[in-house]
């Protein structure tokens, strides 16, 4: 049988080769350590749980859910970014529940684009933001993020051409796979290029919560201007240790809320009551606190054994990662295959996010302590400790 042109366009997906290439490994009997896939390691909050089944209880949660989500959702999203982030959301109008991140920024490809209108995507980035306008019959252009720059694109250098058919520009911050933080006046700057280019600005805001050094991550839409022109994807997943449930939401300008709606009305039958009453409390209680205290430690594990064999980085202020250059003579793939095949440690090739990520490899830090020692010493053998 055939599959679709539009499928045939995309490239192998990054974490399933990893799974697959894991699986492959653990057969022929290696002890693999897997430092690719951004995973938790750590458990769902027990208030969380025990929300979820109180509501999983009750027969009422168990009809078909509304897309628009439950009340208490859409409210309870509301009343975090007044707290966390200073900015006003009508829950009525400015929030819509998203089954994670990923379906929510897919989606909004097929609400937006059509063909021969692109997306601004950043490179290296998530990789839903080149497959998602694939998959709609539109293009991607990247914007490459440069370590001089700080890994901000340059919205200047953006030809008039592409200008003309952009729809929608994607940025993440703090941003994976680099662990960059948002530098100074780049919202605002993307504020002005959208109302000036009519795109839709679109903010991944995935990684908010889990920062380091004092550092808080800003919402995109606590910028002047930002919500006449954007919407920001508030993700449940890492902050929270919730990848699991597939819980988020779109918030933001509510036109283009309506269409992401109208769309996702004929696409699913919305988030599942009990895990949307469950999500509400996780969002009143806030994400543990005790997470970026955890991932600090291994971020400060990770890069002091890198900097002893002459690996020189600068730690990440924010995410579950760290971003790191590959040894001289390596590509991305190369280096990647090798520690895979020699030590049993998986790491993302930096080429898979973007030509922009080539020469570099993401280390996640969703792996206990001793584990995740454990694979970076494995390392050291291969990048000449």
């Amino acid at each position: 049988m055939r599959s679709s042109e539009r499928l045939e366009r995309l490239p192998p997906y990054l974490f399933a080769e990893l799974e697959r290439k894991v699986a492959a490994k653990k057969a022929a009997g290696v002890d693999v350590i897997s430092l690719g896939i951004g995973d938790p390691d750590m458990p769902t909050p027990a208030d969380t749980i025990g929300a979820l089944a109180r509501a999983a209880a009750d027969p009422g949660t168990h009809r078909y859910p509304s897309n628009r989500g439950r009340p208490e959702l859409r409210e309870a999203f509301a009343r975090f970014y007044e707290r966390r982030f200073g900015v006003d959301l009508d829950p009525g109008t400015e929030v819509v529940p998203a089954l994670g991140a990923k379906e929510a920024v897919f989606n909004l490809n097929l609400a937006f684009l059509d063909p021969a209108t692109a997306a601004l995507a950043a490179d290296p980035g998530y990789p839903v933001y080149t497959g998602g306008p694939l998959l709609a019959g539109a293009e991607a252009v990247l914007m490459p993020l440069l370590p001089e720059r700080g890994f901000a694109p340059d919205l200047g250098a953006i030809s008039a051409a592409d200008r003309e058919r952009a729809r929608l520009m994607f940025l993440n911050y703090p941003n994976n796979p680099t662990g960059a933080v948002v530098p100074d006046g780049l919202f605002e700057e993307a504020v002005e290029f959208a109302r000036a280019n009519d795109v839709l600005m679109v903010h991944d805001a995935s990684y908010t919560e889990t920062t380091y050094d004092g550092y808080v991550a800003p919402s995109f839409l606590a910028t002047p201007g930002a919500k006449d022109v954007g919407i920001e994807v508030f993700s449940l997943s890492k902050g929270w240790n919730m990848t699991g449930w597939r819980t988020g939401a779109l918030v933001g300008n509510a036109e283009a809320l309506e269409a992401y709606w109208k769309l996702k009305t004929n696409i699913d039958s919305g988030m599942f009551e009990a895990v949307q009453l469950a999500a509400a409390e996780a969002l009143e209680t806030g994400p543990p606190p005790a997470m970026s205290e955890v991932y600090k430690r291994r971020r400060d594990l990770v890069c002091s054994a890198l900097a002893e064999i002459g690996v020189d980085i600068d730690p990440p202020r924010a995410t579950i990662y760290v971003w790191a250059p590959v040894p001289a003579g390596h590509t991305s793939e190369s280096f990647c295959e090798l520690v895979l095949e020699e030590s049993g440690v998986v790491v993302s090739p930096g080429g898979a996010y973007g030509p922009n990520g080539e020469g570099f490899f993401r280390i996640s830090l969703t792996i206990d302590d001793d584990r995740l020692a454990e694979a970076v010493e494995r390392l050291r053998s291969n990048m000449g400790g």
